[in-house]
């Protein structure tokens, strides 16, 4: 490998950076996984996963008629609907209800019942398309920002809003037509108040949970962060809340997938990068060339990805074995404090670490990336899960500056990690919405940090921060400290 080479290949790869995190090139960042797929059969409502575990990715691919027919082209067992489609999106939707109006709606409202009729009223302008819901033209024409007034509309209609539903889907079943709609980025409800996002949620869950059964061809698909699912999905009581959750999807990624899933996309960033995954000594990962999805890698077990992980970054994480072998190193080094990976952390990961090297060079042989890139490259990752954080972490930068000073890991009691965070505890609510913790007490911000993974319970009343999150939280061990890694080899 020389240099020019070299550096080529880091230019389209850290070109790249944050394109898979943006949602650009799905076809070549999306690899096909069977479970998770289970996620677009008619009868599956509630995909769970954590942050960046792909359920965004997932809703991009159900709205896509190409990538659809490519996953059932790959994956036959899949129960893909039969006969037409429609895929809409429930939320975020175009001119759809605002945050702010939303929260303000939900929080001044006593009846339990007001999410559920906000939803339904949602649903409508959704299926504005439908000659069914064309009756309605005030609640699918006027502003969908203003949330109450949409709500005005929704109860002023009566119950001729369900028996339009109703003859909307026996049309669908005479005309073998299905309608799926979608909810993600649910976690962004959340803009100042807690309980005003849960209780929307809860009203979606319930919506569902009411009319699921009623309507055979208009189906929803709820994509929940799985601490809400925890939280908010059990407080919907009911038996059809248990049997929608007994077929629900859990999106987990073994360490093989990760792999498979990284591959796949330097695989498919260019030509050279193809060229250089699948040349050079020794054993190679097997591709199969799909028309949609590009150079899918076929991989059995997590060991087939060995070889060429170990010569783009190396084979060990320095001169020599004993800082451990890079193969392992890289999943290690980027589990939660729930033992997960995701591969939206993995990627970055690599992205990361090919700005660096662009100015280094330190790399050797056929090499891409060394060493050190990564390991600085895992402390710019951890920066970017806590300063960066979007919608869904926005306080974890007051965390950082009330971990200040406590900055050593492990705590050696729980209650040293709720003090730092309790102190000024109703100053941290006088600030903007977006900055205040999603908890009501230091007690339930820790149990959420622990919940969320970005703290580790280490039993013995012992508790620290995953190296995913230590740098960013402005944190350092202390010498010594042993690391207890469980792994995932599927």
């Amino acid at each position: 490998m020389t240099n020019e080479s070299r550096l080529e290949l880091l230019r389209t790869l850290r070109s790249n950076a944050g394109q898979a995190e943006a949602g650009g090139r799905v076809e070549a960042n999306f690899y096909p996984i069977a479970e998770h797929l289970r996620a677009l059969e008619p009868d599956v409502v509630l995909i769970v996963g954590d942050r960046g575990a792909g359920k965004t990715e997932l809703v991009r691919v159900a709205g896509d008629a190409d990538l659809r027919e490519a996953v059932q082209r790959r994956m036959p067992k899949v129960r893909l609907a039969k006969g037409d489609t429609n895929w809409l999106r429930g939320y975020p939707m175009d001119y759809g209800p605002a945050k702010a109006g939303l929260e303000k709606f939900i929080l001044s409202s006593s009846r339990r019942t007001t999410a559920q009729e906000v939803w339904f009223a949602y649903l409508l302008r959704a299926l504005e398309a439908e000659p069914e819901v064309e009756r309605f033209q005030q609640l699918i024409r006027g502003s969908g920002a203003e949330v109450d007034a949409r709500h005005a509309d929704f109860l002023a209609a009566g119950n001729a809003t369900t028996a339009a539903m109703d003859d909307l889907d026996k049309r669908l079943v005479a005309e073998e037509r299905w309608v799926f709609v979608m909810y993600d980025e649910l976690d962004t409800l959340y803009y100042s108040d807690w309980s005003a996002m849960g209780e929307l949620i809860r009203g979606l869950i319930a919506f569902w949970v009411h009319h699921s059964r009623r309507w055979s061809r208009i189906r929803p698909k709820i994509f929940l962060r799985t601490d809400f699912y925890r939280h908010h999905g059990s407080d919907v009581a009911g038996a059809d809340v248990a049997k929608l959750a007994a077929n629900r999807v859990e999106l987990t990624w073994s360490d093989k997938n990760l792999y498979a899933v990284l591959i796949k996309h330097l695989a498919n960033l260019s030509d050279e990068w193809f060229d250089y995954c699948t040349t050079g000594q020794g054993e190679k990962v097997h591709y199969d060339d799909d028309p949609v999805l590009g150079h899918v890698p076929i991989l059995v077990k997590k060991d087939e990805a060995k070889p060429l992980i170990e010569r783009i970054v190396g084979k060990y994480m320095g001169p020599t074995g004993r800082k451990g072998e890079a193969f392992t190193w890289i999943i290690d080094h980027l589990r939660d404090g729930n033992q997960k990976v995701s591969p939206r952390s993995l990627i970055l990961l690599f992205e990361t670490a090919a700005i660096l090297e662009a100015g280094t060079m330190h790399a050797k042989h056929a090499q891409v990336l060394s060493h050190i890139s990564l390991r600085n490259a895992l402390d710019k990752v951890s920066d970017a899960y806590v300063t960066q954080a979007n919608d869904e972490f926005r306080w974890l930068p007051e965390v950082k500056e009330r971990l200040k000073a406590i900055a050593e890991v492990p705590w050696r009691s729980r209650s040293i990690l709720e003090g730092a965070l309790g102190k000024r505890w109703e100053a941290w609510f006088e600030q903007g919405p977006e900055q205040r913790p999603p908890a009501k007490s230091a007690k339930d911000l820790v149990d959420l940090l622990l919940e969320l993974g970005i703290v580790r319970d280490r039993g013995g009343d012992k508790f620290d921060v995953p190296d995913l999150y230590l740098k960013g939280l402005g944190l350092k061990r202390k010498g010594g400290v042993a690391r207890k890694v469980v792994r995932n080899n599927g």
